[in-house]
This record gives structure tokens, sequence and C-alpha cells, in this order.
């Protein structure tokens, strides 16, 4: 179809890329065959399930034509213009497409390839993050003060925060329509360098943990007088096509990967906390459960009391934020300043080494990027320092005594090789003995 092909821009394998939902609209408006297509699937979906839909063969045959135009491939861009609009025309097709209610549904944005450290270099204001060297500065009132110096953070924050905190009366704290739609506004337009700090900022002190848990007005936006069931919150965010979308954005970039290194998907922990923040300002609003500078723990307001025989599918939910490894890991590297080290795609060819001697295990770029706790004995790979020195493995370029503290736990790709110093040293002594022989020599003779 040639239509489909100018739209996907497929390349010479036949991969398809994906356009905006309202640029596939356009096009398949302007085909007839599409838009009549498009038209009777609309009307199938009116007031119909998944199965009643696909019960009527002319319902089913226009879902399958669908499929191979521009409509099906397409995503949308968080805080675009008309990110309503594109979200609705996913969510017309991939509605028919979904195999009932999913545990996880696909994201209808597109991916994200940016990365922490591209946020990093970005913002200069990052420089006084360093915990190393500012470990008694309040990080989350550094960033209220950072985003003060920027107006439309400032406006935007000030606007939020006297609409969530604004009593309408003496039974009604808030109005939490709009603090959630001020919170939205916020968290789309201002840029990440302002709003992660506020989310994310690291804490060392209980006050600095409560100002961080009290950045989006949770009295309004978060808290309620009663814990809907999860689920039941769940179902209420997927009626409505924009939480729907950010609770599906989420789960795609947050749920937790096995085969990473950090447990995210794709290593990327930009990615899940731009996620985390798209859902801030919806009925699944998250936020800290408390104070804690102990551990990070973060929850949409509901529990699982009154799940019946689907208790175990809500608490499965609920640990996608509660306990998920990745959201926790991409909080606290964001808060020290760090981002993951991944491996080249043209790696550094291995150093030859003597023969029967083993290879010193590969070292991280930067300790701090893991979260390993190293073990600080000293333990020697080669025979008792104590009892016999160090018996050194020589090659011309090596020396290969280390200690276990130089040693860590190969978690990174990157090669690096640590030389003993004192060998060193000895190497360079035994160069400035046989320089000065010669000399010696000399001396002999005269």
């Amino acid at each position: 179809m040639i239509l489909h092909s100018l739209a996907s821009g497929q390349d010479s394998h036949g991969w398809r890329t994906p356009v905006d939902c309202v640029r596939a609209n356009e096009l398949c408006a302007a085909e007839s065959s599409c838009s009549s297509r498009y038209r009777t699937l609309r009307q199938c979906l009116a007031g119909r399930d998944r199965n009643t839909m696909l019960a009527n063969k002319e319902c089913q045959a226009a879902l399958e034509v669908l499929q191979e135009s521009p409509l099906y491939d397409c995503r949308c861009k968080r805080g675009m213009k008309k990110e309503l609009q594109c979200l609705q025309i996913y969510w017309s097709i991939h509605f028919g497409l979904t195999e009932g209610e999913e545990f996880y549904e696909a994201s209808p944005y597109e991916p994200v390839t940016s990365r922490l450290s591209d946020i990093f270099r970005l913002a200069s204001i990052f420089s006084g993050m360093d915990p190393a060297t500012n470990s008694k500065s309040n990080h989350c009132l550094d960033a209220a003060k950072a985003c003060n110096l920027n107006d439309n953070c400032k406006r935007l924050r000030s606007v939020y925060i006297s609409t969530c905190s604004k009593e309408i009366s003496a039974t009604e704290h808030c109005n939490r329509r709009k603090c959630h739609k001020a919170l939205r506004q916020f968290f789309d337009r201002v840029p990440s360098e302002y709003t992660y700090r506020l989310l994310f900022c690291s804490c060392k002190d209980q006050a600095c943990a409560e100002r961080r848990r009290q950045t989006i007005v949770p009295s309004c936006s978060y808290e309620d007088k009663e814990k809907p069931n999860c689920l039941d919150l769940r179902n209420m965010c997927r009626t409505d096509h924009l939480c729907r979308s950010r609770l599906a954005d989420f789960h795609t970039n947050c749920q937790v990967s096995f085969q990473s290194l950090t447990s995210c998907p794709g290593d990327n922990y930009q990615a899940c906390l731009g996620s985390y923040a798209g859902i801030i300002g919806f009925d699944m609003t998250p936020n800290y459960i408390d104070s804690s500078i102990a551990s990070i723990t973060v929850s949409p307001w509901c529990s699982c009391r009154g799940s019946g025989n689907m208790e175990e599918e809500c608490e499965k939910f609920l640990r996608d934020f509660t306990e998920n490894p990745c959201l926790r890991n991409a909080i606290q590297a964001f808060g020290n300043g760090t981002d993951v080290n991944l491996s080249p795609k043209n790696p550094s060819q291995p150093v030859t080494l003597p023969p029967k001697t083993e290879k010193s295990p590969a070292l991280p770029d930067d300790i701090n990027d893991s979260n390993t706790i190293y073990d600080t004995s000293v333990i020697t790979t080669c025979t008792s320092v104590q009892e016999h020195g160090p018996k050194l493995i020589k090659s011309k370029e090596h020396s290969l005594c280390f200690s276990e503290t130089q040693l860590p736990t190969d978690i990174m790709p990157d090669q690096k090789t640590f030389v003993d110093q004192k060998a060193s040293g000895s190497r360079h002594s035994a160069r400035g003995i046989l320089s000065a022989l010669p000399f010696l020599l000399m001396k002999l003779a005269l």
C-alpha cells in the first residue's frame, strides 16, 4: 500500500518508522478505502466490548484492513500540541487489538532516547549536586531555589502550589481536579533539569525528605479520606485516554527487566523517571509514602483490601511502585548525579598477558555509579604479603599482584588494568641501578 509506505517511512529492511497519530489520521482520511474502514471501526467500538465487536464480520474486516494502514504504527509525543487527539486516535485502533483488559499495555508514546547523562550535561545547575563535595547541603531546598531562578519554572510552580493549597470550603479541602491540571502543566512544560531536582532530590536528613514528599502538595493531589482498591483505581484511570496512556508508558519504561544491569528496560533511567513524572496529576498520582531517608518507597494512594480473588493481581500491580528496583535505582542515580555506563559498540582490544596468569576483572569507570557495596578488607591474590612479601608475575609491561579492593565485581564492560605501585617503584629502582653501572665500572678502571 503506497499510503502506508509513505506514512511509515519504510527502509530497505522493511521496518516501519511510526508517525504521529494525528498525521496518520490525515493520511488515512485522504484515501477513501482507509477512511471508510476507519469510520466503520469507530462505529463498531461505540458502546461495545471487544468480543461483541469482533463477532461482527464487517467490524473484523475493517480492523484487519486498518492493521495495514499508517494508523496501526502511529505514536504520540508527550506534551505535543494535540496530545489528547493523538491518543484518542491511537486507542481507537488499539482498543480493538488488545485481548480484553491486559495487565500491561504498550505505551502509545514514542520511545525515549535521551538519558540522565544528557540532562546532567545540559544543566549547569547540577554542578553543585555532587554529594561528595556538598554533603551538608539540602538538595531539595537547592532545587526550589534553582526553580525560582527560572521564570517558567517559578511561575508554573507558584500556580500549582496556590491552586492545590486553596481551601474551597470547610468540607472541601481543595479542588483536586484543578490541582491535578496545574501539576500536569508544570511537569509537561518545565524542563526535566528543574522538575527532576524537585521530585528526586537526594536527602541526608528527615527535614529534606519531608520537603521532597511535600513537592506535589500531597494533601490535595495525593491523599484522600479513604484508600480505594488499586485495581479499581487502575480501571478508573483506563477510562481516560490521557491517564491510560501515562500509566501504560510507566509500565513500559519502569517494568523490571532481569536482562539489564540496572533492572530498567534498555538501562534507561531517564525513560523511567520521565514516565513516573508523567502520571503525576492524575487519579493514579504516586508519591513518597513517608519522609524516611533509610529507604525510598513510592506508591499511588490505594490498597489491595477488598480485592477478593483478584488480590494477587492487585498486589502485583502495587509492587510495580512500592518494590520496583528499576524505579528505586533510577531515583537514587539521579539524586547521586550519576548514570549507568553502557557497553561501547566497539570495545577495545584485550591486553595480551603472559601464560598461566588470570585476567584482572573489569572495573567500572566510576565506582560511584554502582549500588554495590564493596568489601574493604584487603586480601591479596598473591601469596600472603605478611609472610613472604608479594610474589609478582612480571612481564615487560604489567605487574599482576592485586588486592581484592583493587578487583571489584565485574559489572562494567570497560577493561582496565591496575598496576601495583610498589612493584612499579621496584622496577624504576632496578632501572636506576642499571643506568649507573657503566659509571661505576669507569671509576674502577681508573
